[in-house]
């Protein structure tokens, strides 16, 4: 138990010292963007007097580390700024957008993680036979295209052509199997991305345990190949297999930009990409800073399990 303890305050001490050198990347990326932001925001024709009322307003008259430590400061005491497109607390327009992709993301790993599984152990048990030949030739093809592409495929078959689900994930609907309806087509394209690495590494795993010699045992006792897979290969392979799922639900949190924006869906990546385009900048560091927070976590979440799952990991000699 100690051990774990350790573990775990090793992590995070690693994770936030992480979390901490991409805060500074992130400033210091936006700060050096070019152009002149309240110009940007006040137009052309501000005067001198209004673009430096702004300026000050905004801090921007400040030294640059005392405006990265103010920054700071005021996150840590939950404090995201105010928004400079709409004068709405950034908190309020991040957390709500927040929540519609993390349902985007636990819809698409509903819908990814127990395929990736039950198609790489089908692999590991038929392996390089005619169905091993197929699903390998299939998953390498979908991770092959970028999203965009395989959003707009689906588009055209599902949507346009088939009229099966909605182009645009809108919830007018206000129901909850309407939200659903107009989730599934972004959460399909997610699932398509993501579901050859999960199973070529269930794959692998699997592979690689059932080459040991207990397994080889198990099948002169008579086990049925079902049997060895679920009772004797799989919990010695949980390791790497957890590992890539909880980094690839990592990706389905902090990947979906471009998702979003294909299918106008209201989540946090819509949101960084309109305040992008607006010169939003605190609302653009607020994401970008929340972005890189839930993927350190969740990175750290499945070393840590990785970590567990495995003896010979968490007792080094």
């Amino acid at each position: 138990m100690r051990n774990i303890l350790v573990l775990i305050a090793n992590r995070l001490a690693t994770g936030m010292l992480t979390l901490w050198i991409v805060s500074l990347i992130i400033f210091l990326g936006v700060s050096a963007l070019p152009g002149d932001i309240a110009t940007e925001v006040l137009g052309q024709s501000a005067s001198p007097e209004t673009i430096v009322a702004f300026r000050t307003r905004l801090g921007l008259d400040l030294p640059l580390h005392e405006r990265y430590f103010a920054w700071v400061s005021d996150i840590l005491h939950g404090d995201f700024g105010i928004s400079l497109a709409n004068h709405r607390p950034i908190g309020e327009l991040v957390f709500g957008r927040l929540s519609s992709t993390v349902d985007l993301a636990v819809l698409a790993a509903i819908m990814a993680v127990p395929l990736a599984l039950g198609l790489g152990i089908l692999a590991a048990l038929y392996r390089n036979g005619a169905f091993d030949r197929a699903i390998n030739l299939l998953t390498l093809t979908s991770v092959s295209f970028p999203e965009f592409f395989v959003a707009y495929v689906l588009i055209l078959f599902l949507s346009v052509k088939a009229g099966l689900l909605p182009s645009l994930a809108g919830f007018s609907g206000g129901t909850v199997l309407g939200r659903i309806e107009g989730m599934v087509l972004p959460a399909l394209t997610l699932t398509l991305v993501v579901v050859a690495h999960m199973m070529r590494m269930t794959r692998a795993a699997l592979i690689g345990v059932l080459a040991s010699p207990y397994i080889e045992m198990a099948k002169l006792k008579g086990v049925s190949p079902i049997g060895i897979v679920t009772r004797h290969a799989l919990p010695n392979a949980l390791g790497p297999i957890i590992n890539v799922v909880v980094l690839n639900l990592a990706y389905l949190v902090v990947g979906v930009v471009v998702v979003e924006v294909v299918f106008v869906y209201p989540g946090l990546g819509q949101l960084m990409v309109d305040s992008v385009q607006k010169r939003d900048i605190p609302v653009v560091q607020a994401c970008s800073l929340i972005f890189a927070a839930t993927y350190i976590v969740l990175n750290l979440t499945a070393d840590i399990l990785a970590t567990v799952t495995n003896p010979r990991l968490l007792h080094r000699r």
